[in-house]
């Protein structure tokens, strides 16, 4: 087959619909800017690096988290299966050593003989050409620029894709022989899963002054913080001290679930801290990015119990995350509109997550490998956990269009009300997977599978 189809970006959403495609036996041209041209948050070359937190969410079996996943899996997804041959003690959730995971990922996708790998910036799309936009959330200026042009910008009230975007932000690492083990302890939310987490207890008045620190603190840049457009599921730690003095204590410090066992009970507030890589030598800070000045974080960071003596290997920073406005844009099967031979996938398309930004991936190969074999793309079932991620991205309110992770909320609700949540969320992630199959089953008549 002498077509090729072009995925631009090599981030884990490109990653996986280049292999999605590849393993339809369809050629790939790969183009990844990195390292000819680097981005703010990225450290490395490699494909899929994970910049922000190692966590790919729960794993408890139906969990809206859980059931992507499996969907994944069912669906043969190349990152999902390397995600968990790079798995790091995290409770229930799927967490990651993310130089090994990126590592693997690379060496997968470069021996691939149908990918071929171009290490260019691309600036410039020809709408004829099968091609998929994977540059997720830091897209180049340049490139930018050729999307406001392919969106028709300016017309019919489409904004210009750089318009469209929300600060995200990277937690701190710490190297663990830096941690003061006498102060803190191990164990896991309600003691779900093992107890792999960090936990550092404080007491009302440490967390008053932890508190003090952390609202007095100079930030990066002196900006009006109400004008800064955060996700509001991934905001600075400081942006949520500024909302009340206890919302901390209700949010990445809820001590619930998490009973110190030198008093047997949840203490005032605590840091958990996440297991970083396989040697188990760096932790990070869970839920603690912020867009403090260096200097600033280091002193009230060392605030936290079991933390005075901290070495830091990373601190929190803020990033922009720029995506299009998919309703205005897209079709379910993630074509554009207007130009049907140009897919979206990843944040860039408007969904939150490592794992959303995985699964879009893996939608955008089979529907561009469908295209290349002449076969009509078909949207997953709205019932699946794929089908609603791309029935929200492509029917939200393009007025107040927000990225969003995977919910039970953006599942379609069941015909026979189940008032148990328990029980209806079990028969949701029944109904989905047995779509899912059916929809597998169906596309993989049209489209060889090696």
């Amino acid at each position: 087959m002498s077509a090729r189809v072009r995925v631009i970006g090599a981030g884990l959403a490109g990653s996986e619909a280049a292999w999605q495609c590849a393993r339809r036996g369809v050629a790939v041209e790969l183009c990844e800017m990195r390292p000819v041209r680097s981005t703010p948050a990225h450290q490395t070359a490699d494909f899929a690096e994970l910049v922000c937190s190692n966590s790919l969410k729960s794993e408890s079996e139906n969990t809206a988290p859980w059931l992507l996943k499996e969907e994944l899996r069912r669906a043969g997804s190349l990152l999902i299966e390397i995600a968990r041959q790079c798995a790091v003690p995290a409770g229930h959730a799927l967490a990651v050593d993310r130089v090994t995971f990126a590592n693997k990922v690379t060496e997968a996708i470069s021996r691939e003989p149908m990918i071929m790998v171009r290490r260019e910036e691309v600036t410039a799309v020809d709408e004829n050409q099968l091609t998929i936009i994977a540059t997720g959330p830091l897209t180049s200026d340049g490139l930018a620029v050729e999307i406001a042009r392919l969106s028709a910008a300016g017309r019919a009230g489409v904004p210009a894709p750089h318009t469209l975007y929300f600060y995200d932000s990277i937690s701190p690492i710490v190297e663990a022989d830096s941690i003061d083990m006498s102060r803190v302890y191990l164990a896991a939310r309600y003691d779900k899963g093992t107890p792999d987490y960090i936990n550092c207890p404080m007491s009302p008045e440490e967390y008053g002054r932890f508190y003090d620190a952390l609202v007095s603190a100079q930030s990066v840049e002196e900006r009006d913080w109400e004008k800064l457009n955060y996700f509001e599921s991934c905001l600075p730690i400081e942006e949520i001290a500024r909302r009340g003095r206890d919302t901390l204590r209700f949010g990445p410090m809820k001590p619930v679930g998490l009973k110190d066992p030198k008093t047997g009970r949840p203490p005032y507030a605590v840091v958990q801290l996440r297991q970083e890589n396989l040697r188990a030598d760096s932790y990070n800070l869970v839920g603690f990015q912020n867009h403090l000045k260096f200097g600033e974080q280091a002193r009230v960071l060392r605030l936290i119990p079991g933390l005075e003596n901290a070495r830091f290997l990373r601190y929190g920073q803020i990033h922009r995350n720029t995506y299009i406005n998919a309703p205005t844009l897209l079709r379910e099967t993630l074509q554009m509109n207007e130009h049907p031979q140009v897919l979206f996938a990843g944040q860039i398309c408007g969904v939150e997550g490592y794992v959303e930004s995985i699964a879009t991936g893996l939608l955008a190969g089979i529907q561009a490998s469908a295209l290349i074999m002449g076969v009509d793309p078909v949207a997953p079932p709205r019932a699946t956990a794929f089908g609603s991620l791309t029935h929200y991205i492509t029917h939200a309110d393009a007025n107040k269009f927000q990225p969003a992770n995977i919910t039970f909320d953006l599942l379609p609700a069941l015909e026979q009300k189940i008032r148990d949540r328990q029980a209806r969320h079990r028969r949701q992630c029944e109904v989905a997977l047995r779509e899912c199959d059916g929809w597998l089953e169906r596309i993989g008549a049209a489209q060889a599978v090696r």
